[in-house]
């Protein structure tokens, strides 16, 4: 990258970033001021898109900003998605994992196959309908932003998309605890895999479990939600690619076609970051040495991943032309209620009725 290239993108990166901090601010004002705990019911990435959408639609971007606003959400969002590998270890991924996968592509699958039945009675398009299934299944607007240069979604429907999945998951978020609590009664390990499926947004289950932590004494219930977010994010490597052949293939007729030629290599960077936090862990706990040291990076790397995930989300809230979102009508929401619902009743039947004889 020149010189010049760098000082193009450099204004609308370091907006980007200015709306990061800002909705960070927000988000502690909220949360000690408002409800006196140290995290905000509302997560500073939804914080960002609101004043991002607000702002880009109160004062256009100037062309000069637009450009480093793309870059932010092409390749400073990767960047944080790859970051999100350091948060998963081997020993966390084995306590929950054998009933925590099964569950998640039992709600994943469960998602795909509704939202392919509902496009037949309620017509939108197939981009929007990839975006609002990966989106409710996997991980919320991280999935929707990354899936969305693969399929070539435009930002009007990756914008639509976002709002659908932050509509519904706030309200999962501010609702599902007390629910968890009613339904799962003294049984936390359930509660939280509840919490890790049906929720959309990583920060959103993490509210979620905080809420019912502190509403119910229960860390583990907090543990359980948290880890099986994470383990559901990892299915991005797996669904990025998958959605990105599915749509492609039948449109490339001229040219030879590789499922390579659509592959998001940004994946292979999280799976490597998974790597390093494992191999990490063995060699510094092993020798005990500098242990407070590569705490300390894998605290710092954390702490990246949010700040670049969150700079995306406020450049893709600035570059949101709301008068352009009306011409989608009613019917994508309509898709993401139906869908967001059935994923929290999935959860609950395929708990009921044989995961908590694993639990």
């Amino acid at each position: 990258m020149n010189y010049q290239k760098i000082i193009s993108i450099l204004p609308g990166v370091v907006l980007a970033l200015v709306f990061c901090l800002f909705s960070q601010g927000i988000n502690n004002v909220i949360g000690i001021e408002m409800f006196g705990t140290s995290k905000s019911p509302i997560s500073t990435v939804m914080i960002a898109i609101l004043l991002g959408i607000i702002m880009g639609n109160a004062f256009t971007p100037r062309p000069g900003m637009m450009i480093g606003l793309d870059f932010t959400q092409k390749y400073i969002l990767k960047l944080g998605i790859i970051f999100l590998g350091i948060r998963l270890s081997f020993e966390e991924f084995l306590k929950f994992g054998t009933v925590a996968i099964p569950l998640i592509i039992i709600c994943i699958l469960s998602v795909l196959v509704l939202v392919k039945l509902l496009i037949k009675k309620v017509p939108i398009s197939s981009k929007m309908s990839y975006l609002i299934a990966i989106g409710t299944s996997v991980c919320g607007a991280t999935a929707i932003v990354a899936i969305a240069p693969v399929i070539e979604a435009k930002k009007t429907e990756v914008a639509y998309a976002i709002a659908n999945i932050t509509l519904f998951g706030v309200i999962a978020m501010l609702v599902y605890p007390y629910f968890a609590e009613w339904y799962f009664y003294g049984e936390p390990i359930m509660a939280g895999l509840f919490l890790g499926t049906a929720i959309h947004e990583t920060s959103q289950v993490a509210a979620a479990g905080l809420i019912y932590d502190q509403q119910f004494n229960s860390p583990e219930t907090l543990n359980v939600a948290t880890v099986t977010k994470l383990i559901r994010n990892t299915f991005l490597v797996i669904m990025v690619p998958l959605f990105g052949f599915l749509y492609n293939r039948g449109k490339v007729k001229d040219k030879k076609y590789s499922i390579f030629s659509i592959f998001p290599f940004f994946v292979l960077g999280f799976i490597g970051m998974i790597i390093i936090r494992n191999i990490g862990d063995q060699i510094f706990i092993a020798e005990n040495s500098n242990y407070e040291i590569w705490k300390f990076f894998i605290s710092y790397t954390k702490s990246l991943a949010t700040v670049f995930l969150t700079m995306a989300m406020a450049a893709v809230g600035i570059s949101i032309n709301l008068s352009e979102l009306k011409s989608m009508g009613y019917k994508p929401f309509v898709v993401g209620l139906i869908a967001a619902i059935t994923v929290g009743i999935v959860s609950i039947i395929s708990l009921e009725t044989f995961l908590k004889y694993f639990v």
